[in-house]
């Protein structure tokens, strides 16, 4: 591997951009910028999925001058208009994963960032099968989809001194814990925690479970549900490059607060 130095990413999920909030995502974006390498956005970066609401994000992150990459999340795919969405934040430079990966130079350090929505199945004792109706069958081969692209994406990024996963679902229930249990098997699947757990990341991200838990693992890779309402705060920040994950994040202040009210 590579020279490995101490980086800081901001992260965030489930941040639902329209008209109405522009204002304090521009603001939000703006002042972490200056903080940290990079920004990762686990998802939902929309309200309802139309590409005008895309434009709120595109607008806060083209100036920012660190690279910002996402996926994206169920909300991004509603009006299925996904393609536009991408369109318009490819244009921004925001750098939009799907079941693919990216390595960015943050300094000396390389950081591969594998990103993918991930998608539903649930976990032990709620976990779909391959079998039966072939709707249902087809939405277990939609898992396994993005569970090998998953694995795929973590092979190629394996010579980066950092590693980070970037998915919208969860791929383990230790952070969707506090969600109600009926509907835990559409927040993630734990078959997406198979590739982590064989290649060992250094850090999972990923948002969806709005009333779920902060920090979680697979194995003993760090995952963080950086879902907004989870997090109470626009960012989470975390700081990597010594063998080990520090949470840096500060307590949300008065203005964050009231930014998650406007969201949400």
């Amino acid at each position: 591997m590579t020279k490995r130095e101490a980086i800081r990413v901001a992260a965030a999920g489930d941040i639902h951009c329209s008209e109405e909030n522009r204002a304090s995502v521009a603001g939000a974006f703006a002042g972490i910028a200056g903080q940290v390498d990079a920004i990762l956005i686990a998802g939902d970066l929309t309200t309802f999925g139309e590409p005008k609401q895309a434009e709120v994000l595109a607008d806060a992150c083209r100036d920012l001058g660190i690279p910002v990459v996402t996926v994206l999340g169920n909300h991004d795919w509603h009006a299925n208009r996904a393609d536009e969405i991408v369109d318009v934040l490819s244009a921004a430079g925001i750098v939009v994963l799907d079941r693919s990966w990216t390595v960015l130079d943050c300094g000396a350090t390389k950081v591969g960032v594998v990103g993918t929505k991930g998608f539903v199945g649930g976990f032990p004792d709620s976990t779909l099968t391959d079998f039966g109706e072939p709707i249902m069958r087809a939405v277990y081969a939609e898992t396994t989809d993005e569970v090998e692209a998953l694995d795929r994406g973590l092979e190629a990024v394996a010579d980066c001194p950092i590693r980070i996963v970037l998915l919208h679902y969860a791929p383990t229930s230790s952070t969707i814990e506090g969600e109600p249990p009926g509907i835990w098997a559409f927040l993630g699947s734990d078959r997406l925690g198979r590739p982590i757990a064989n290649h060992l990341p250094d850090l999972v991200l990923h948002g969806h479970g709005h009333a779920g838990t902060y920090e979680g693992f697979v194995g003993a890779v760090p995952v963080y549900n950086v879902s907004l309402p989870v997090m109470g705060r626009d960012f989470a920040v975390f700081e990597l490059g010594d063998g080990s994950i520090h949470d840096v994040s500060g307590q949300p202040t008065a203005g964050e607060t009231q930014r998650r009210k406007e969201v949400h």
